[in-house]
């Protein structure tokens, strides 16, 4: 089954979960045995910048598919890849059954020593083109509610979403954020220009004030004025104080996009199990999917 599938045949919301290459197999095995208790409808496996994680990946995606039995949408990151190491990575995902596959364009390798290949792809949607030509997947690709950190402008990213459906992309995934109201009228702007595919939020739980911050400030992020108070208060309580108030203020935040009619929720796990585990059976529990 593609993916797609999903978000056109479920009645109900559709759950995702994401996962990075391990680097320590038995404890990655150990949170996706106990994610997998929550019955996601599918998982997806990020790919290192540069293609750095290139083998990790695949073996990641190949073990969820056999040891898992689990739907798995793989991404591809493309900056630096040539044409031909994309087709690469593609042939082995299409060889192991993959239907999906979740297309970025990637970071530029802290790797100082990284040489990017000449013909190497620029944007998102010039790769989705490509793939397209080339491959029958299904291809996701990523939104940015605040606007993309590269973007001049949220008007600006938004119209480069809309070539990347236009160039062959069938749902959207967004990058996380913190703002109900600011996710809600970003679904608006796209809608008004065109887009009519899946938009599905992505959540990423507090799991440290440290983490929370780093990663907010990579992508853009912007702190509700309540939650800056709040991770202010929490910058020296313990772990599992802070674990406490990223459960509750995601499942609220869950809650609100679940309202509002959200096709899904799309989980950052940062292949940690705790958070997630407990928000999704508390969102079960109230039979909200």
């Amino acid at each position: 089954m593609k993916i797609l599938d999903f978000y056109q045949q479920k009645n109900k919301p559709v759950i995702s979960l994401e996962f990075f290459p391990p680097k320590d197999p038995a404890a990655f095995d150990k949170v996706v045995d106990e994610l997998i208790l929550l019955k996601p409808d599918y998982v997806t496996v990020t790919f290192g910048a540069g293609g750095s994680t290139r083998d990790n990946s695949y073996h990641t995606v190949k073990k969820l598919i056999e040891d898992k039995n689990l739907p798995v949408v793989a991404y591809i990151a493309g900056y630096g890849l040539g044409p031909n190491e994309i087709k690469d990575v593609l042939d082995k995902y299409q060889a192991l059954g993959i239907g999906t596959i979740f297309v970025i364009r990637g970071d530029k390798p802290r790797n100082l020593d990284f040489v990017s290949h000449p013909e190497s792809f620029r944007y998102a949607s010039e790769m989705i083109r490509f793939i397209k030509e080339h491959y029958d997947f299904t291809l996701g690709c990523a939104g940015y509610p605040e606007g993309h950190v590269e973007a001049e402008s949220l008007e600006a990213d938004i119209q480069h979403l809309k070539l990347k459906i236009d160039s062959g992309a069938e749902y959207i995934v967004t990058q996380y954020c913190y703002d109900n109201d600011i996710f809600a009228a970003y679904v608006e702007k796209c809608r008004a220009i065109g887009i009519t595919v899946p938009i599905i939020p992505g959540i990423m739980p507090v799991y440290s004030v440290k983490l929370t911050h780093s990663l907010a400030k990579l992508c853009g992020a912007a702190f509700p004025e309540t939650m800056k108070q709040n991770l202010d208060k929490l910058a020296a309580a313990e772990a599992d104080t802070v674990l406490a108030y990223g459960i509750d203020q995601a499942t609220e935040l869950c809650r609100g996009l679940l309202d509002k009619g959200v096709p899904g929720l799309h989980f950052y796990t940062m292949d940690r199990s705790r958070s997630t585990s407990e928000i999704i059976r508390r969102l079960k529990t109230e039979k909200r999917i």
